[in-house]
């Protein structure tokens, strides 16, 4: 099944998102600005791109695992959720766990783009809730 993704260029030299390679679950995000992350800093790198797909869908922003083992550098709120509705600029959230500053060149590849179904809930408060067998057994309850 295929699925109407508009993306709009900001500027003429923005890149577009795109797979790599065949099969691929998630589209490459791609810079469009230069900027040095330094270590421990996070910061919002602008696409240059704003998208429109339909209701009913989210686009899910994942880090680049390269990126992430090579350098430490990964998105910080991962998975990162832009809702059907958001018309703004696309920026990808980025922080460097790593060694030594980074460097963001514009065109450089920063993160990766899925677009996943969302299934709306409707919301039911309840006294009860049924019993099960992990019941409210938290973090670490299941074992190592």
């Amino acid at each position: 099944m295929t699925i109407e993704f508009k993306v709009k260029k900001m500027h003429p030299d923005a890149i577009l998102p795109s797979y790599a390679k065949e099969g691929d679950a998630c589209m490459d995000l791609c810079s469009y600005e230069n900027y040095t992350l330094k270590q421990g800093e996070r910061r919002a790198i602008a696409t240059g791109l704003q998208v429109e797909f339909p209701f009913g869908y989210e686009m899910i922003v994942k880090p680049r695992s390269g990126l992430a083992l090579k350098y430490g550098v990964t998105v910080l709120n991962t998975p990162g959720t832009v809702d059907a509705g958001y018309r703004g600029e696309i920026k990808v959230i980025l922080i460097n766990h790593g060694e030594a500053p980074y460097k963001i060149k514009k065109g450089d590849r920063i993160a990766q783009a899925e677009l996943s179904r969302v299934e709306k809930v409707v919301i039911k408060e309840s006294e009860e809730l049924s019993e099960t067998s992990r019941g409210s057994g938290g973090f670490g309850s299941t074992g190592l």
